[in-house]
């Protein structure tokens, strides 16, 4: 990381986000919620929804033609569109505490407005009616909101990553974060559960280490240590769909994401963001916004910095072409963290053996887990009453 301030690799290293997740685990659950809110007053947020099979809810409010500027949080969930019902108890939340859409005189007379998107994840514990209701939505932003300023996130089996399946190995919640030269912090939080692989057929490399971050080719695993991936997942497979008839049928996926960044960015510049972070996706797993994917990102500005640090002096003709280069480094940042965060994801799963089928994590696999306390893990919750 590139100083104290980014020591998470993380969401949160966008000063006023927090991250909050719960899920349903055991007695045939295997979902989750995740809730990204934002700081008082909002950010200014956007969408770019390419899969092919969506499941969303209010993501037209964000189109910049429309009249609401600014959200105060983004679910991402399980549970197909049934696990829209997440959004439910985030906007009863927020209106208890008066954040919203004012429509009145009276503060509390708010509307909020809670992009959320859903991926599949139906009877991966077991139970094809288990998923997520307000209940969980609840207790996610509940969450978020006690979670401690720009702490760590947890990630791996968590919130909307509960059940999340990725080219038959466990997905889950990953993240990633980027300080760049012009002050400004770029991130990135997925919840990978895709139709395509995260894999290399050929080496077992992740597509996302095709190139390191400095730009160095990854090392491969041992071609007899791939070998020995490939059968097991295949077996896997077969076990998960002898176990439940929901792993017998075509996958039906999505990954969602949000970045963000502190910069201060126009609706129209950050839905620009959003649509260019699918080039990070696209670089992570293969292929990706299919007919059975409902790949959705969202995009957050804070507001927090300028956009591009003003010169004294600067002819105001020439601002824009240092707003367009200061822009475009932020584009390319979003794609970056978006293909770490999707590794980072893979990397976090653990291995799940249930009714609802077997899925082996990725580091059960090849062995490349992180390091211990390489990164702190924070901001959960279980629902209450669940196990």
């Amino acid at each position: 990381m590139a100083d104290a301030a980014h020591r998470h690799d993380a969401l949160t290293d966008v000063p006023g986000l927090s991250v909050g997740h719960a899920q349903r685990i055991g007695s045939g659950q295997l979902s989750g919620t995740t809730v990204v809110l934002a700081p008082e007053g909002g950010a200014i947020a956007a969408v770019d929804v390419r899969g092919g099979g969506p499941g969303t809810r209010e993501t037209d409010a964000l189109d910049p033609r429309n009249l609401v500027q600014r959200v105060d949080a983004v679910v991402l969930t399980g549970g197909s569109a049934f696990g829209l019902d997440a959004a439910s108890g985030v906007a009863a939340w927020l209106e208890e505490h008066g954040r919203g859409f004012r429509v009145g005189p009276d503060p509390s007379q708010v509307v909020p407005v809670v992009p959320a998107a859903a991926l599949f994840d139906l009877g991966r514990g077991g139970d094809w009616r288990a998923r997520p209701d307000a209940a969980l939505g609840r207790a996610a932003v509940h969450a978020a909101h006690h979670a401690p300023p720009g702490g760590p996130v947890e990630r791996g089996n968590v919130g909307a990553g509960t059940g999340a399946v990725a080219g038959g190995l466990k997905g889950g919640i990953g993240t990633a974060s980027v300080l760049l030269p012009s002050g400004a912090t770029v991130a990135a939080l997925a919840a990978v559960n895709a139709a395509g692989s995260p894999v290399d057929p050929r080496t077992g490399v992740l597509y996302g280490d095709l190139l390191g971050a400095d730009g160095a080719p990854a090392v491969p695993p041992d071609p007899e240590r791939h070998a020995a991936a490939v059968r097991a997942l295949a077996a896997a497979r077969e076990t998960s769909r002898e176990r439940s008839a929901a792993s017998a049928r075509p996958p039906l996926n999505t990954t969602l994401a949000v970045v963000a960044t502190d910069a201060r960015l126009t609706r129209a510049q950050a839905q620009k963001l959003a649509g260019t972070a699918h080039d990070g996706l696209a670089r992570a797993v293969r292929p990706v916004h299919l007919l059975s994917d409902g790949d959705t990102v969202f995009a957050l500005s804070t507001c927090g910095r300028p956009l591009a640090p003003e010169a004294a002096g600067t002819d105001p003709a020439f601002t824009v072409h240092a707003e367009t280069g200061a822009l475009n480094d932020l584009l390319a940042a979003g794609a970056d963290v978006l293909t770490r965060a999707v590794t980072d994801a893979l990397r976090t799963a653990v291995t799940v053996d249930g009714p609802g089928g077997h899925f082996p994590s990725y580091t059960e696999l090849y062995g490349e887990a992180e390091p211990p306390g390489a990164r702190g893990a924070s901001g959960g919750a279980a629902d209450p009453g669940q196990p």
